[in-house]
């Protein structure tokens, strides 16, 4: 990566820490989310550790797949609110739908970020004779 990989660095790392965030608040919060709250609780404090960590010293590949993974759990949590999937509560319901929106964001974010360290950096330097 390049120094234009800050906002992916950002990105990456925001996504992790509120990962890790959702995963230990849902633990404690299993019966009022209807919930597989432990699968899931122990899922996303890993995850969000892993994109943190990838956030330290970004991979292009990686962070492709990172942002495939948010693109789907979008798309997998649409799908738990409307269906109803596992018994989910109203409470449930409200903050899987707030964390898919949180989610989407944080793929944009990537792939802005993905793009912007691609490009070359800006010449430092005056004009060239």
């Amino acid at each position: 990566m390049t120094n234009n990989d800050r906002p992916l660095r950002f990105a990456l790392k925001l996504d992790g820490v509120a990962s890790a965030g959702l995963g230990a608040l849902a633990l404690p919060f299993s019966g009022e989310l209807g919930l597989p709250a432990i699968p899931l609780g122990v899922f996303l404090l890993a995850y969000g550790a892993g994109v943190f960590l990838l956030g330290t010293r970004p991979h292009r590949t990686l962070v492709k797949v990172v942002v495939l993974g948010n693109l789907l759990w979008v798309v997998g949590s649409v799908l738990t609110a409307e269906l109803g999937w596992f018994g989910i509560t109203a409470l449930g319901t409200w903050l899987v739908l707030a964390q898919a929106a949180a989610v989407a964001g944080f793929a944009v974010l990537q792939v802005l970020g993905l793009k912007r360290a691609a490009a070359p950096l800006p010449s430092t330097r005056g004009p060239h004779p």
